[in-house]
């Protein structure tokens, strides 16, 4: 599901100069990114959640609040940063890290209904009663969850992420095509050799870092949380059998999908029969993969724009 943000290539050159030092080449890009969100009138803040834990979140821009959900294993910056900046334009961006992702967690159960209240927690904080939705991948999933059993939706805008339509067999097939015995094995490696396997699975062409950047990306947005975040998959389909019964698709609020072309996680047929379920207009992007936020972030931004104006 969504992974990381594409390093730009002179994070490598900035990464030999550090070298030398012995700094974080990934710390200094998360520092830069923060410093670009915050120049843009972004704020950073986390809130206590009623169950225990934190969620991490960043506000900016002005108009009607926009939520963004990221895919698994990112957070709002790696997966959004160049969508919230353009974003913040035209809607009050509100980006949270999801529990057990960036600097979030929870002490409550680790699936999909704690994640919507996380994030409904947050809205309440923010007094937001009426937003529309983005949700990519994962953060899709949690969208559509959203979507199906709350009001105060708008409009929603689904990225490469099926909602309840994908069964067992194709469960077994998204193993099969990452040449694992399970889905929770893509997504939760255990080292950064089979995290740079995933990544070369969910982009076109992820560059090549030093083995010490790729082991700081691995440490900082994988590593942690290990047990939660297999847990978050493997309740994915006893999610999908309890909400399947529970969604009315005419209830549900306006959407648009967007898919990329060469999507392996979660191939386009499923996202054309999500899009056939809600009577939503469909755009798939040419040539894509299935982190398409990262790789054409102005496309998505503008039909996003596009769509809820």
């Amino acid at each position: 599901m969504s992974i990381k943000n594409v390093f730009p290539r002179w994070l490598l050159g900035l990464a030999l100069l550090l070298s030398l030092s012995g700094c974080s080449a990934l710390a200094v890009k998360e520092q830069l990114d923060a410093k670009q969100l915050q120049n843009a009138q972004f704020t950073e803040s986390e809130l206590s959640l009623a169950e225990g834990g934190q969620l991490r979140y960043w506000v900016g821009g002005h108009g009607e609040p926009l939520v963004l959900l990221h895919g698994f294993g990112g957070t709002a910056t790696t997966t959004w940063l160049p969508m919230m900046l353009e974003l913040s334009q035209h809607y009050r961006v509100i980006a949270p890290d999801l529990a057990w992702f960036g600097d979030s967690y929870s002490q409550g159960d680790a699936n999909i209904s704690t994640q919507r209240e996380a994030v409904n927690q947050l809205l309440a904080q923010l007094r937001v009663e009426q937003f529309s939705l983005v949700g990519i991948s994962y953060g899709g999933l949690v969208a559509y969850d959203m979507m199906a059993q709350q009001t105060g939706i708008k409009k929603a805008v689904i990225l490469s992420s099926p909602g309840t339509f994908i069964s067992d067999q194709e469960l077994l097939e998204l193993s099969q095509r990452f040449e694992r015995e399970q889905p929770a094995d893509i997504f939760v490696p255990e080292n950064r050799q089979q995290m740079r396997h995933l990544l070369k699975g969910v982009f076109s062409h992820f560059p090549p870092l030093p083995h010490a950047i790729d082991e700081q990306i691995y440490q900082r947005y994988f590593a942690l949380w290990q047990a939660q975040k297999r847990q978050l998959i493997e309740t994915l389909p006893e999610y999908r059998d309890q909400l399947s019964p529970q969604v009315e698709p005419q209830k549900m609020p306006p959407t648009l999908v967007i898919w990329g072309e060469n999507d392996r996680v979660f191939p386009l047929q499923q996202g054309k029969q999500l899009a056939r379920y809600l009577d939503a207009p469909m755009m798939v992007i040419p040539n894509a993969p299935h982190n398409i936020s990262n790789e054409h972030p102005s496309t998505v931004s503008q039909a996003i724009t596009l769509f809820i104006e």
